[in-house]
């Protein structure tokens, strides 16, 4: 049983690790019975004492469930205690982290008197804030200095954004905020992400040893390719294809026929360049267009979907999956690799999320649990192969994003704006940390068509040899 002194820091090579580690509050102190006790009482005690019908009653139910959870989620997050805490915080005052030049907010966070969490960024990227330091060494020691509780402005930002642009998904709001994100410039993109242009997880090889950014992408590229036995002129398709290098890496090294699909003007135009400069056009391709425009009939023996499903939403995920197995030949495998949020949530992960939501990737939904994924494949017809949780890997990739970004930023900052790299420095450092703590990971999954004649012994391999986990 841990007490609260015996933390130990790490010292890997391969990892920014982590200063100040606190648990914070989450559903480990949340009560889901007096939650639901909370949202029947009241209609209830109103209904009653008013003297009103039953079906009164169920109206009134419906139409304050909404207030009762924010105020609920807004009380809780701000006084629930931290979970088995057992990392002693410094108990600096707020000066010591942030220089706030504001008056007004300054008269209402010094000293031990912490700001939220939402406040601080909103108030950082108008300039408002600033860090005394290095932004992610800062944010290492954030639960000293700031406080995840709810604020209005989430609520808000929740109800009239989130929950219509995630739910509905529109071939043309799909296009529109694609083209608007991704057409941004290739010149922002490869400020962080480096001459190879992958806007995904990297894979570490040797937690002792210290890779490259570029090195971590190849591991990344290799490891897909082999997961999903890739052979020499199979054809190969990679959906939401970014600027294709996966594509390329493919037909370069494996010999297959992979096409890219994007519906970014920009990444399409990019990639095929390259692919030309490369010699490798006669076998790779990228195409400007949805998936689901292909043409009925055409089949792959190899699917492969890197961080892109989280743009389709909830509500289509199952039509999305279905277009998919129907693309996807009998034979063949399908690789999707998916962000996701943790089930034991912390109010960290839902306001880290809600900005990842308003300033990353609008429109995207990457909330959901590795149940549900497993859930909603094995729902469309697939048979899961095999899954990895690779969060500590996205959190090295985006640490050299990250120091990337902070070594570029200025020669970007008069074409795009304060306001735009200000956004960036939060993004790349707090997601650094949370995708390191597990607030926020990424699952690698590999499935095929559950049909009773696909060859499962075909897929036989090291990852069931005791002898390769030895090693």
């Amino acid at each position: 049983m841990g007490t609260d002194t015996d933390f130990k820091p790490t010292s890997w090579a391969a990892i920014k690790n982590a200063t100040l580690p606190a648990q914070g509050a989450g559903n480990q102190t949340f009560d889901n019975r007096v939650f639901f006790a909370v949202v029947v009482g009241i209609p209830a005690y109103i209904s009653y004492t008013l003297g009103l019908p039953f079906w009164f009653f169920l109206v009134l139910s419906v139409l304050l469930f909404l207030p009762i959870l924010a105020c609920t989620l807004y009380l809780t997050s701000r006084f629930a205690s931290r979970y088995r805490n057992r990392v002693p915080l410094p108990g600096k005052p707020i000066e010591e982290y942030i220089t706030i030049h504001d008056p007004e907010l300054k008269a209402s966070y010094h000293g031990r008197n912490k700001i939220p969490m939402e406040t601080f960024f909103e108030s950082y990227f108008e300039g408002k804030i600033d860090f005394n330091g290095d932004p992610l060494e800062i944010m290492e020691a954030r639960h000293d200095w700031a406080t995840f509780q709810f604020t209005l402005g989430q609520f808000k930002f929740f109800l009239t954004q989130w929950l219509p642009e995630t739910f509905w998904h529109s071939r043309e709001q799909d296009e529109n905020q694609i083209r608007d994100h991704y057409d941004r410039g290739d010149d922002f993109y490869e400020a962080f992400l480096g001459p190879l242009m992958v806007y995904t997880s990297g894979i570490i090889s040797d937690k002792n040893k210290r890779e490259t950014l570029e090195e971590m992408q190849n591991n990344k590229m290799r490891l897909i390719c082999e997961k999903v036995h890739l052979k020499e002129g199979e054809k190969h398709l990679d959906i939401g294809c970014g600027w294709g290098t996966l594509t390329g890496y493919a037909a370069k090294n494996y010999k297959s026929d992979s096409t890219g699909v994007s519906l970014s003007r920009n990444q399409v135009e990019f990639g095929n360049k390259r692919f030309e400069e490369q010699g490798i056009k006669n076998n790779a391709n990228l195409v400007c267009m949805d998936f689901r425009n292909f043409p009925s009939g055409s089949k792959y023996d190899k699917i492969t979907c890197v961080e892109m499903a989280e743009h389709v939403g909830i509500r289509r995920f199952q039509t999305f999956l279905h277009d998919v197995r129907e693309l996807l030949d009998d034979d063949g495998l399908f690789y999707i690799q998916v962000a996701g949020l943790r089930a034991t949530w912390q109010y960290e992960d839902f306001i880290w999320g809600l900005f990842m939501a308003k300033y990353i990737f609008p429109g995207a939904d990457a909330s959901t649990p590795l149940n549900w994924y497993i859930n909603q494949l094995e729902t469309a017809g697939f048979e899961i192969h095999n899954v990895d949780t690779v969060g500590v890997h996205y959190s090295a990739t985006l640490e050299r994003w990250y120091i990337n970004w902070m070594k570029n930023k200025e020669a970007l900052r008069s074409k795009y704006g304060d306001k735009l790299i200000r956004v960036w420095e939060i993004f790349l450092a707090w997601s650094t940390i949370v995708s390191r703590q597990g607030g926020a990971t990424c699952f690698q999954i590999v499935a095929n068509k559950n049909r009773n004649d696909f060859d499962r012994a075909e897929l036989i391999c090291n990852r069931t040899n005791p002898e390769s986990w030895a090693k």
